[in-house]
């Protein structure tokens, strides 16, 4: 990774549905400055998907240019973030027998093979295996076994798996523009590790993390994750609906809910008015802001009530002691921690960037959060390999195998 100013740079690059965000962090002896920050408008992407690559070349390109100016030094190699209705989370686990009486890493790394030995469709790639907990001869709850004695280890894992196609898309697109990707971390973990304390994620917290195109979640109970989902909707159907619901261009939507909108109908006066354009060069029209609640209301509650059959899908609806967090750009919507609580009956904040050095002002939204997040998840695996298509690891495993083997023969 590039060195500059003494510290080393980790990058992360946020491609969403609505911005491509790219955040630049130093790593410091307190920890992690925010040096560099570079946003641009997407437009390659539907629903967290790629479905241009040229678009989203150049929307990544003019993003990383204006992060490289604003931090002085140049970007090579990036975290990225993977969302979309393709990813899906399972939990499995697997019990490997200790060799030497005591766990030693080559265990712990057998027992996550193990547990990460299921059958997963050729069309899709594990994009991360997440250790829950480990148990040590019935003793359960054990976050670090290294060292321990014992004579049968079990891990349970949160295996997280996406599309092939879409995984390499996005690798695709930012090679395009002259970078390497170190890793492709889901989108709500790495908003959670910049908006979530250690005490919540103890307690059990569901982080909810609303963007242009899709609604992720990641359920956390006892300090590990335990579920994640990605819901199809999200901001753009805000948009879209204010558009159909006002006839009235979607560039002027977005602008009227980003201005007037609310997610409560019932916080707003009836008598506030507010000027709508028209398609077609008709005349503006004037409507009461009551009206654009009405028509936001209802597609706010539909993505809570979503959020909350996931929440009860997996049976952890009385375990959130920390209640839900809600963070992503559409979240900044008046009376959408109000409308959460109503529908999801626990309590509910909107989750900010936190525990950062550097430009916090600037990145102190939830818009950011993905972007720091990715930022402090790099940072906190620097040592990783880079992420390569996926053809280059499977002949990297072939060799490896038919290396191994040859030695045991001869």
């Amino acid at each position: 990774m590039a060195k500059q100013r003494g510290g080393e740079i980790v990058v992360g690059l946020d491609i969403g549905t609505t911005k491509i965000c790219a955040i630049v962090g130093e790593l410091t002896e307190n920890g992690i400055d925010i040096i560099g920050i570079g946003s641009h408008p997407s437009k390659g992407l539907r629903k967290g998907v790629v479905v241009n690559i040229e678009a989203t070349v150049a929307s990544i390109r003019r993003a990383v240019e204006e992060a490289e100016l604003m931090a002085g030094c140049e970007i090579t190699t990036v975290y990225t973030g993977i969302a979309g209705g393709h990813i899906k989370g399972f939990n499995s686990q697997g019990i490997v027998a200790v060799k030497d009486k005591e766990v030693r890493e080559a265990d712990i790394t057998r027992v996550i093979d193990a547990a990460k030995a299921v059958a997963i469709p050729m069309d899709r790639e594990v994009i991360h295996v997440l250790p829950q907990e480990f148990i040590i001869d019935d003793q359960g709850g054990i976050k670090e076994p290294l060292g321990m004695s014992g004579v049968r280890l079990e891990a349970k894992v949160h295996i997280v798996t996406g599309a092939v196609s879409s995984a390499q898309n996005i690798v695709k697109c930012a090679n395009r523009t002259g970078l390497n990707v170190a890793d492709i971390v889901l989108q709500p973990l790495a908003s959670s590790e910049a908006v979530l304390g250690e005490d919540e994620k103890e307690l059990g917290v569901c982080l909810v993390d609303i963007g242009g195109g899709t609604t992720d979640i990641a359920i956390f109970s006892g300090g590990s994750i335990a579920h994640t989902a990605v819901i199809a909707l999200g901001g753009n159907n805000l948009t879209s609906d204010i558009a159909i619901g006002l006839r009235t261009p979607a560039h002027e939507a977005e602008r009227i809910k980003q201005r007037y909108g609310c997610a409560m109908a019932s916080m707003v006066e009836k008598d506030e008015t507010i000027e709508v354009p028209s398609v077609g060069g008709r005349q503006p029209r004037v409507i009461g802001r009551q009206i654009l609640c009405e028509i936001l209301e209802p597609r706010v509650e539909e993505i809570f009530q979503l959020v909350h059959r996931e929440i009860q899908k997996c049976g952890f609806e009385d375990l959130l002691a920390s209640g839900v967090v809600i963070t992503g750009g559409s979240t900044l919507l008046a009376g959408m921690p109000e409308l959460a609580e109503e529908v999801l009956g626990l309590p509910v904040r909107r989750g900010m960037p936190r525990g950062i050095g550097g430009l916090v002002d600037v990145v102190k939204s939830p818009m950011y959060a993905t972007g720091v997040g990715l930022v402090v998840y790099g940072a906190r695996h620097t040592d990783r390999r880079l992420f390569r298509i996926r053809e280059d690891n499977v002949y990297r495993k072939v060799r490896g195998r038919m290396r191994e083997w040859l030695e045991e023969i001869f």
